[in-house]
């Protein structure tokens, strides 16, 4: 049986279910732990050092308009945000539109080295501070829809978000301690990818693991998803570029 199956993946940690959200930290091991906090150590910083350099690179640079890179303090707490044309925007789509709209060059790409370098870097800017996304107003319909993709069970495994990332949070699948399911450290380096990913590429992997429909990187079902996960982080902090296993 599917549901046994899964059961049997979760092996209890000797924790209750988590009553509050905690930061994405606290769910990881000593070891991982000091790494995320060590840049000299952390591999994320070789993404946030290109990201720095490409912030002061070419005649119409990031820098000409915003200054240094330390200008964006607060803004990764911010989004995604909903632009003045109605979009949802997370920081990779707003970076985007600066690059193609105000810069009027080619977009970086998704999942791209550059555009997660660059993200890496505005986000890292913001590290320590606490999220504080809008909820209200145009925001309200999106927190509502990405809240349904959060609460609603999906694929061959018939699981909701809220199964692993509420009632059992805290508790181990594959050697593993489940978190809040929060994105306040993507754009993170996973040891199981050897690389820098965005935050959209682990959802694709949690849809693949319940068996579920795989959602393109960026689309309207992930963004709100990724809103609702950032309003239920508010008075977290940010922890770009994260670290998990």
């Amino acid at each position: 049986m599917i549901h046994r199956a899964v059961a049997a993946l979760i092996l209890a940690a000797g924790v209750a279910a988590a009553s509050e959200l905690r930061p994405s930290r606290d769910f990881l091991s000593p070891e991982l732990r000091a790494l995320q906090d060590d840049p000299s150590r952390h591999p994320g910083w070789l993404w946030v050092e290109d990201g720095e350099a490409l912030w002061q690179r070419g005649e119409r640079s990031c820098q000409s308009c915003h200054g240094g890179i330390g200008s964006m303090a607060g803004v990764a707490t911010r989004y995604p945000a909903v632009a003045p044309d109605g979009a949802l925007l997370n920081l990779e789509g707003r970076i985007e539109r600066c690059r193609t709209q105000q810069q009027n060059e080619a977009p970086f790409g998704t999942e791209s080295d550059a555009l997660l370098s660059l993200t890496a870097a505005i986000a890292q800017s913001s590290r320590g501070l606490p999220m504080r996304v809008a909820t209200d107003g145009p925001a309200a319909s999106f927190i509502e829809q990405g809240r349904r993709f959060y609460e609603t069970r999906q694929g061959q495994l018939n699981l909701a978000c809220g199964q692993c990332h509420d009632e059992n949070a805290g508790r181990r699948l594959r050697g593993d301690v489940i978190s809040n399911g929060l994105g306040t450290g993507y754009p993170a380096y996973r040891l199981e990818w050897n690389t820098l990913g965005s935050l959209h590429r682990r959802l694709r992997a949690c849809s693949l693991g319940v068996r579920a429909t795989q959602f393109p990187l960026g689309s309207p079902e992930y963004l709100a998803l990724e809103l609702f996960l950032a309003s239920r982080a508010a008075g977290l902090p940010v922890e770009a570029p994260g670290l998990r296993r």
